[in-house]
C-alpha cells in the first residue's frame, strides 16, 4: 500500500510517496499552486502513477499545540481534497519543525541555498511521511 504525504504550502504542495511495504518515503515533486483544479489534477496524475492508497497531509501546528491561519488552511484544503478524492482516506499529521529538520538535511548534504528553495517542500513532505511511517511500524500498522 503506498501512501501520499502532502506538505501543503501557501504557494506550493511538497508531495512524497512510501514505497510499496511502507518503509521509506521519496520525494516526488513540488506543484506549485495555480488553481484549486490544476492541483487536484496534477494530484490525480500522481496517485494514479503511484497508486496511492492513503493521504498524510502535514498539519502546521504552532508550537504550543494550537492552530493557527495556516493550520485552518490547510483544513480547508483536507476538506476540498476529501471531495475530489472521495476512494482516498487522508488524515492529519503533526508537522512541526519538519520544515527545519528537511533544511538541516538539505545543509548536511552540501546543497546550495538557491537549490534548496526549489526542493524544501518535497523535502518537507518526506520528513512528514518518514515520521509517520515510524509511527506506524512501532504500532504495528495502527492508525
Amino acid at each position: 500500500m503506498r501512501i501520499m504525504s502532502l506538505d501543503v504550502g501557501s504557494q506550493t504542495i511538497g508531495v512524497a510517496v512510501s514505497d510499496l511495504f511502507g518503509w521509506t518515503a521519496q520525494g516526488v515533486e513540488t506543484i506549485r499552486h495555480t488553481t484549486r483544479e490544476k492541483d487536484f489534477a496534477r494530484l490525480w496524475e500522481l496517485t494514479d502513477q503511484y497508486k496511492v492508497e492513503e493521504f498524510v497531509l502535514g498539519l502546521p501546528l504552532n508550537m504550543n499545540g494550537t492552530k493557527g491561519m495556516r493550520a485552518e488552511r490547510t483544513e480547508e484544503f483536507a476538506h476540498e481534497l476529501e471531495e475530489a478524492f472521495p476512494d482516498i482516506p487522508w488524515r492529519f499529521w503533526d508537522e512541526r519543525l519538519t520544515t527545519v529538520m528537511a533544511q538541516k538535511e538539505l545543509i548536511a548534504a552540501n546543497v546550495s541555498r538557491k537549490k534548496r528553495r526549489k526542493v524544501i517542500d518535497k523535502m518537507a513532505a518526506v520528513v512528514i511521511l518518514e515520521d509517520y511511517l515510524h509511527y506506524l511500524a512501532l504500532n504495528g500498522g495502527k492508525k
